[in-house]
């Protein structure tokens, strides 16, 4: 330990600095030697001396008192055997002995047997391309002299130039070249830069991204499965509504959308059971984890109904991507609707949904009132000729209906087909993660003060393998994120020093 005199002490005697070094030691390391017996070995003669006077002034006598709660002995040594001790308080005198860079360099040269074989070489055949120069092998490439880094350093070497700015591989490889020669050094960067605990957790993931896409198996029924999903929030309304809650039915898309208050639970729920009334429950119930979809009214809910709830992976929209589609549709045709007055778009919202639900569909080659009720919306242009058509449709709809599902199932497959290729060029086969890895994954949410945050957060440990690249994973120590979440192998990487299962 060491300390600064104040201004008061400065002005002790000689022996007074002595005891006082003394006090203050036993101060700092008193949890450490109270209770115990230790020596004190000093090579103030008059320390020794003041601690056995009868007679001391008040600063001596409170510093003897002091030093009577600890069991000690007190030994005197000369100055000359006290020179390692009088050097830690003398002012430092730098004198540069010798370089150790090179000295360090010299040893491992001389530890590789490939460097040592070709020095040996040169000895009797000199050779365009190394000399040796003070004992070190140098590289001579585009007429510079580089230095050849030993294997033994190659890693430190490369590790010390990334970590001057966590730059990319060829800035990394631009700077070690500069002066360092080392064999296949594009491999050796970018296996230092994988294994980057910071470049894991800040950078972004390049190229071609994990995962290809998995549409959702289609039922060839309508109100089968059910999309949902809230919008908002938008201006606040004259009733409080400032939502908009959108079921979309995965096999005709027909669109139901309520404006709501709120996203909570009970305002879902009230909204399905008035639904359920008119077109009873779907079979399945798709949804993101948004607070309603959580909560435990919602689960209850759902069981109570007989329906199969699937919550998709956090961060990854596309999972439910038949209503985040529509969702742009919403906002875009509310916000040019209502730009007059922006608390006005509750009123358009069921107009909205007569548009959406009476145009053409590409993925079913009609509408979604079509093929759901299996005739055409009325609108006030052909209201004049529903009678003469009536009895015709429904006569030909009850006959064609199966021909009809079967045929909107086949075009939906071909649609998905079509979208599935366009994706996939640009996806490449995800990475498997097996149970218990160690991962990175994406930080999904960014709020105020965030954006030099890292990119990734991690490490977490996978603890259950899913379907279509999604994992189950739990936090392994104090670092930012949730201590569970599910993710998706598009949102991870693997932690460093971990071998690839494929």
């Amino acid at each position: 330990m060491s300390k600064k005199t104040s201004d008061h002490e400065r002005k002790y005697t000689s022996f007074e600095l002595e005891v006082l070094a003394v006090v203050e030691a036993l101060k700092k390391f008193r949890i450490y030697v109270l209770g115990t017996s230790f020596k004190i070995i000093t090579d103030c003669d008059a320390l020794i001396k003041t601690l056995s006077k009868k007679e001391l002034n008040r600063r001596r006598s409170r510093w003897v008192l002091y030093l009577q709660e600890f069991n000690y002995t007190i030994e005197h040594r000369t100055g000359s055997k006290m020179a390692h001790v009088d050097a830690l308080s003398r002012p430092p005198h730098c004198m540069l002995i010798q370089n150790s860079v090179p000295v360090q360099f010299l040893k491992a040269q001389q530890a590789d047997d490939q460097i040592t074989t070709i020095k040996t070489l040169l000895e009797t055949t000199p050779h365009d391309n190394y000399i040796v120069k003070n004992k070190l092998l140098y590289k001579t490439v585009n007429g510079i002299d580089l230095l050849v880094v030993p294997d033994e350093m190659q890693a430190n070497i490369i590790k010390t130039a990334h970590e001057r700015g966590h730059f990319a591989v060829l800035r990394t490889q631009d700077l070690v070249s500069k002066d360092f020669y080392i064999p296949r050094l594009k491999d050796k960067v970018e296996k230092c830069i994988q294994n980057c605990v910071t470049c894991i957790l800040t950078n972004r993931k390049r190229g071609k991204q994990d995962g290809t896409l998995n549409p959702i198996e289609k039922n060839d029924l309508p109100l089968h499965t059910f999309h949902l999903d809230h919008l908002g929030p938008l201006a606040t309304t004259s009733k409080k509504n400032k939502h908009v809650f959108a079921v979309i039915d995965a096999f005709s898309k027909f669109t139901w959308l309520y404006p709501t208050r709120s996203t909570d639970a009970a305002e879902v729920i009230n909204r399905l059971e008035n639904q359920r009334h008119v077109f009873g429950n779907p079979a399945r119930i798709i949804t993101d984890k948004g607070s309603a979809f959580t909560s435990s009214a919602f689960e209850d809910y759902c069981k109570k109904q007989n329906i199969l709830h699937i919550s998709i992976t956090t961060g990854l929209p596309r999972s439910n991507g038949q209503i985040e589609k529509q969702n742009s549709t919403i906002i875009s045709v509310l916000s040019k609707l209502s730009v007059d007055d922006s608390e006005k778009w509750y009123s358009h919202v069921p107009h909205l949904q007569e548009i959406l639900n009476s145009t053409f569909q590409r993925s079913i080659k009609m509408t979604p009132f079509e093929l759901l009720f299996g005739t055409k919306m009325k609108s006030c242009q052909d209201i004049e000729i529903v009678e003469l058509l009536n009895d015709e449709i429904a006569a030909q709809f009850q006959e064609q209906r199966d021909a009809l599902r079967q045929d909107t199932k086949r075009q939906i497959y071909k649609v998905q087909d079509e979208n599935r290729r366009t994706y996939n060029l640009r996806r490449r086969q995800a990475h498997k993660y097996q149970l218990h890895d160690l991962v990175a994954i994406k930080r999904t949410q960014f709020g105020p003060g965030l954006k030099l945050k890292q990119k990734y957060l991690g490490p977490y440990k996978v603890t259950k393998v899913k379907h279509n690249d999604t994992y189950d994973v739990e936090k392994c120590d104090f670092v930012d994120g949730s201590s569970k979440t599910s993710t998706c192998a598009e949102f991870m990487k693997l932690w460093p020093n971990q071998t690839k299962s494929t």
